[in-house]
């Protein structure tokens, strides 16, 4: 089958290979064709290194398609279902899990570590547990989730990852009151999908932070009540805010420069929410004094910050009565072999999100 592979960590293109074959199906186990994957750019952050992840390997955890085949012992599923794929499943039984912290559990992350695609070279891992980059993908039977018939394929595989991530930030982790002022830091994918989630909790200023223009012309759309490029941010917070700060700040960028903005940027007594994945050698600095002396909430969120299985149904339940926008979030359409146009796409900033359609 065909896969979209990344040899070496550092490298900034995929080869587009037909010698790839899905491996792992057994007890537990399901076998989906994927049909649309999203780019996502925690695909590039794995490539660049930011991300942990071995190699080589294929990206994409962002998907959805069809059950082609069933493993002893799995229930709930069979051949034919419209699953989306959920990259970090829950195993229930952790102690993350009987907190009601699904979105903790580490038993995904543990598939990192296991390839799931073989080549005549060699094992090829799946990032983050998966690599629906793909045409065919064996997982476990809890990274498949069953979706209506209603809902397409390409908006089931957002819901898999951004959409999820960003609504859940302002939904879940930071809880954004009504009538509050919010900015947000990023206004990729998620970053849009984090403004969605603050204007369904009835924000009444949402300011949109990002250097591409486009981005920022999105943002309004998508029900920002302003957008800024970074340096106009101090501006926006004087006229909105006296020079309090904002309410709710979220960085959706990952990088501790941002994060430091972020925090900055933010009221005394708000809420700073990280939602961007940085690299692990990037620290924010902050002092004690300041830590005790403004009493700032920092708050992150890790893949939405709720009960994943219900954040899918919730966005579901939005995007059906017209309260969130999810078809305009992809700005974009490739084909496999297309890939390395669709990261271009991304980091230019020219993409929101790109759909790969395979």
């Amino acid at each position: 089958m065909r896969a979209a592979v990344l040899h070496e960590i550092g490298q900034d293109k995929l080869e587009v290979l037909d010698d790839v074959e899905a491996v792992g199906f057994g007890p537990g186990k399901v076998k989906i064709r994927i049909r649309a994957t999203g780019l996502c750019h925690s695909d590039v952050s794995a490539m660049n290194g930011v991300l942990p992840q071995p190699a080589p390997f294929i990206p994409g955890h962002e998907g959805a398609g069809e059950i082609t085949d069933v493993g002893d012992g799995v229930t709930g599923l069979k051949q034919g279902d419209r699953v989306l794929m959920c990259w970090l499943p829950a195993c229930g039984v952790c102690p993350a899990c009987k907190r009601g912290q699904n979105q903790l559990c580490l038993a995904g992350f543990m598939n990192a570590g296991t390839p799931n695609f073989r080549r005549p070279g060699g094992d090829v891992f799946g990032f983050a547990g998966t690599g629906t980059f793909a045409e065919e993908v064996v997982v476990d039977a809890g990274c498949a989730v069953p979706i209506p018939d209603d809902v397409p394929y390409d908006i089931a595989a957002l819901i898999g990852c951004g959409v999820t991530t960003g609504l859940g930030a302002a939904i879940n982790t930071a809880q954004v009151e009504a009538g509050s002022s919010v900015a947000v830091i990023g206004c990729g994918g998620v970053g849009i999908s984090t403004i969605q989630g603050a204007r369904v909790r009835g924000a009444a200023q949402i300011v949109a932070v990002d250097p591409v223009e486009s981005r920022r012309e999105a943002a309004l759309r998508f029900g920002a009540t302003e957008a800024v490029a970074p340096d106009a941010l101090g501006d926006a917070k004087q006229r909105i805010t006296g020079g309090e700060g904002f309410d709710y700040v979220f960085e959706v960028v990952g990088k501790s420069a941002t994060a430091r903005t972020a925090y900055e940027t933010t009221r005394r007594g708000g809420t700073l929410c990280i939602v961007g994945a940085g690299a692990m050698d990037d620290f924010l600095q902050l002092n004690m004094f300041e830590l005790f002396f403004d009493e700032k909430r920092i708050l992150p969120s890790m893949y939405g910050g709720g009960d994943v299985l219900r954040s899918y149904e919730r966005a579901i339940a939005l995007w059906r009565a017209g309260r969130i926008d999810l078809e305009s979030l992809i700005t974009h359409r490739v084909q496999l072999p297309e890939i390395n146009e669709a990261l271009n796409q991304m980091r230019t900033g020219e993409a929101l999100r790109t759909c790969i359609e395979l």
